[in-house]
């Protein structure tokens, strides 16, 4: 009878597609697991892998056992998990993706009261771009992953926990009104920098000014807010920033300005993202609404110091 070890063991041939790195990250000898996939190759009378000295191939009939025997595997994940949904809240460790344009960001201001109110709690963070969490999070590999919406996510389930807008940000030598509010039609697209394509921060900001990817043409594409925001105190251009980001990139920085984008709005909804059948939505919902509370509390203190 094929054992969940077995499968546990060509899930991981299949990701890393090394007998050897696959043992390593099963904690076997490579000889312990390559006898493990031949002894299932052998029950099912199929061969799942084809390899030779440098290359490891999964074969058409591999690819369709693998799906099915994924899915068994994240059945009997969630089988133990609701075993212990009895026990105290975020009693067990969780592994949570999240995104560069969310993390620094988050992270800083929930981990601490997280650490205060379950010492006991171990989270895991794996920082990874919308498309590769959502991958991860459909085959198992994640319990949620922390995401902006709107973003494609058919069949998972989000927890939104917050609302927010952008602003612009410029040098102060490149704004000469004194004003609260602006428009995307008031400054110079030409002169907005963005994330580099890939970054679903870039489609969130383009969607609030109204613009096409198409209509943002620059020659100058950035995968971090930070170095944006040094562009900016150059005088390189402008950018556009989410609310909960601004104390870390603006505060101190005298020679800047943040002006909130006067676009209907929220610009971008931030998100819990779960498959649908996760048993551990308690948790999650402790997460959601504790992550809410210290963001209004964080933000709010954030605006004061501005």
């Amino acid at each position: 009878m094929v054992s969940l070890k077995q499968i546990v063991y060509a899930l991981a041939v299949e990701k890393t597609l090394h007998f050897k790195k696959a043992a390593d990250t099963c904690h076997v000898s490579q000889s312990t697991l390559s006898t493990a996939i031949h002894e299932l190759e052998k029950q099912l009378g199929t061969v799942i892998f084809e390899r030779n000295n440098k290359h490891v191939f999964v074969t058409e009939e591999g690819k369709q056992l693998l799906d099915k025997a994924r899915k068994i595997k994240l059945e009997m994940d969630e089988l133990m998990t609701l075993a212990q949904t009895s026990k105290a809240p975020l009693c067990r460790p969780m592994k949570i993706g999240v995104i560069p344009t969310i993390g620094p960001f988050l992270l800083p201001k929930v981990l601490p009261e997280l650490r205060n109110q379950y010492p006991e709690f171990r989270l895991k963070i794996i920082e990874e771009q919308s498309h590769v969490l959502v991958d991860m999070l459909r085959q198992g590999d994640l319990d949620a992953a922390v995401l902006a919406l709107p973003y494609q996510i058919e069949g998972l389930m989000a927890f939104d926990f917050w609302h927010e807008d952008f602003y612009w940000v410029s040098h102060k030598d490149e704004c000469t009104t004194s004003i609260e509010e602006i428009s995307s039609e008031q400054f110079e697209i030409d002169k907005l920098m963005l994330l580099k394509d890939g970054h679903c921060l870039k489609d969130h900001a383009l969607s609030a000014c109204k613009l096409s990817n198409d209509q943002k043409d620059t020659s100058f594409d950035s995968t971090s807010l930070h170095t944006l925001i040094q562009m900016v105190a150059g005088k390189m251009g402008t950018t556009l920033v989410p609310q909960m980001a601004l104390d870390q990139l603006v505060k101190g920085e005298s020679d800047l300005v943040a002006i909130h984008l006067n676009e209907p709005g929220p610009h971008r909804t931030i998100s819990l993202v779960v498959r649908p059948n996760y048993v551990r939505t308690n948790d999650i919902t402790i997460l959601q609404k504790l992550f809410e509370q210290e963001l209004r509390k964080n933000c709010a203190m954030s605006f004061c110091n501005i």
